[in-house]
C-alpha cells in the first residue's frame, strides 16, 4: 500500500496580495519548508512517492532540480477542484489499495513526525484521514484511491474537504497547533 503525497503549491494568493508561496519567511521562499520536509521524509520511505503540483515555474524548477516529479497546473486560478484534478491525473494509474495524501505549501511548521502518523493511519478499511488540532480540522488529508471518482468530480473552488464530509475519517490530533498554522495574509509572521 504506498502513500502518493501531492504538494499542493499551486494557490492564488488572494488574500496574501502576491504570491504568498514566493515570499520569504524567515529567509527562503515560504513553499520551501515544506517542500524540503515531505521530501526529506519520502527519501526514509519506500512506500511514498512526492508530487509537486503548481501553476508557479520556480516552484517547479526548485522541484526538479531535487529530482521531484512535478505537474503544471495553469488552470489553479481558476480554483482548487482544478489542482486536485491535475495532481490525480499527474499521478497516472495507481493501486485501489493506495492512498493519496494532499499537503498544503503554506504550512511552514508541518513536522515529518506528523506525516508519519497519518500516512500510518493507511489500512484497507480506512477512506479518509485528517490532521486535526482541538476538533479544527486541517491539512494534510489522506484519501483512499477508491475516492478517486469524487475527487475528479469536485468543482470550482471546492477541496477534499467536501469528500471527507461523505466518508467516515480518522483524525490525527497534531502535537502542537503551530503544525495546522497556515500564512494567508502578510502580516502574519507567527501563530501566536
Amino acid at each position: 500500500m504506498n502513500k502518493h503525497i501531492i504538494y499542493l503549491a499551486a494557490g492564488n494568493s488572494r488574500r496574501f496580495g502576491s504570491n504568498k508561496l514566493l515570499h520569504i519567511f524567515h529567509g527562503k521562499p515560504l513553499y520551501q519548508y515544506g517542500l524540503d520536509m515531505v521530501f526529506k521524509f519520502c527519501k526514509k520511505r519506500q512506500d511514498c512517492s512526492l508530487l509537486v503540483i503548481s501553476q508557479y515555474s520556480e516552484i517547479l524548477q526548485y522541484a526538479r532540480t531535487k529530482g521531484i516529479h512535478t505537474a503544471d497546473s495553469p488552470d489553479s486560478r481558476k480554483g482548487m477542484s482544478y489542482t486536485v484534478k491535475r495532481a490525480v491525473q499527474a499521478l497516472g494509474n495507481i493501486a485501489e489499495e493506495d492512498y493519496i495524501m494532499f499537503v498544503v505549501a503554506d504550512q511552514p511548521y508541518l513536522t515529518e513526525k506528523t506525516l508519519e502518523r497519518l500516512a500510518d493511519q493507511a489500512a484497507p478499511d480506512v477512506e479518509t484521514i485528517s490532521a486535526i488540532y482541538k476538533g479544527i480540522p486541517g491539512n494534510p488529508t489522506l484519501f483512499s484511491a477508491r475516492l478517486i471518482p469524487e475527487l475528479m468530480e469536485l468543482q470550482g473552488d471546492e477541496g477534499g474537504r467536501k469528500v471527507i464530509r461523505r466518508h467516515a475519517c480518522i483524525y490525527v490530533e497534531v502535537e502542537d497547533k503551530k503544525e495546522l498554522y497556515d500564512i494567508d495574509e502578510k502580516r502574519q509572521v507567527s501563530p501566536d
